[in-house]
């Protein structure tokens, strides 16, 4: 492959695949690196968006404007970046609303970054995925422009989103969100939550799945694995701030009103 040939198949590339390619081609000397991203900085061909993250500029464009797909760009954020979330739920065309940030998953500290508009944000693994080496569980490859993007499952961005709402959205819009899709796995979605090791989170699921069981369709299975592992005393849905809400007793769980009404569908 030349390098130009690089450039055309990599629309947004970090320094370590560039010098993974170098290193096919023969060439591991870091000035002949250097040298070569700075002269195609330069003349145009290629655009820095940070340290070690390029954007391959095509021919007849400007920098100013090049096309970027966010999506592929958030892949590139982090080594190990997995797109999550509200983000997630955009990729994999399940998303209610457009939104202009987008959230991966790291195990390093990346500072958020704002790039023409939109806010790129990083986030910690969970901590019991951490401490259990499961940061991978239910992370799938999709393919964007010809390269691998890794995000989450469906069916862990239905735990995830619900375990920390605030990455998802408002409620409607993680409700709307998930009623779009027509089909999960719920053994892999059960399994995910229980690694998960949050009573209120095993509620909240357990709460999602039975409100939507003609849909889904749960079995007792599903539901009583999630049962026995719900909060002993009374949960908040909403962690912080506990507004008044609807206790479910079935989960021990108090539930915004406006999710137990669906009040969103009065006002469209």
């Amino acid at each position: 492959m030349k390098l130009q040939d690089f450039f055309a198949t990599h629309p947004v590339f970090t320094y370590g695949e560039f010098v993974e390619f170098l290193s096919i081609q023969g060439s591991r000397n870091v000035k002949t690196r250097e040298s070569i991203l700075s002269h195609y900085t330069k003349t145009g061909r290629l655009l820095r968006v940070r340290r070690g993250l390029y954007l391959s500029v095509p021919q007849g464009l400007t920098p100013e404007k090049c096309p970027v797909d966010p999506y592929l760009l958030a892949s590139r954020m982090a080594p190990d970046s997995v797109l999550a979330y509200h983000t997630a739920l955009e990729l994999h065309g399940k998303a209610y609303s457009v939104y202009e940030e987008f959230v991966y998953l790291t195990r390093s500290r990346s500072r958020p970054l704002n790039f023409r508009g939109q806010k790129y944000r990083g986030v910690a693994f969970p901590k019991k995925l951490k401490d259990k080496d499961q940061e991978s569980f239910g992370v799938v490859s999709l393919e964007r422009s010809g390269l691998d993007v890794r995000v989450t499952s469906l069916e862990r961005t239905l735990v995830d989103v619900l375990d920390r709402p605030a990455l998802g959205g408002t409620w409607e819009e993680i409700w709307r969100s998930l009623e779009l899709v027509e089909f999960f796995d719920l053994d892999k979605v059960v399994e995910y939550t229980i690694h998960l090791e949050n009573a209120t989170t095993v509620a909240k699921v357990g709460f999602f799945l039975e409100q939507h069981k003609d849909t889904l369709m749960p079995n007792e299975g599903h539901l009583n694995r999630l049962r026995s592992l719900i909060p002993v005393q009374p949960h908040y849905m909403v962690r912080n701030g506990r507004k008044a809400g609807r206790f479910v007793r079935g989960w021990n769980l108090v539930v915004p009103p406006e999710i137990v009404e669906r009040r969103w569908e009065e006002q469209h």
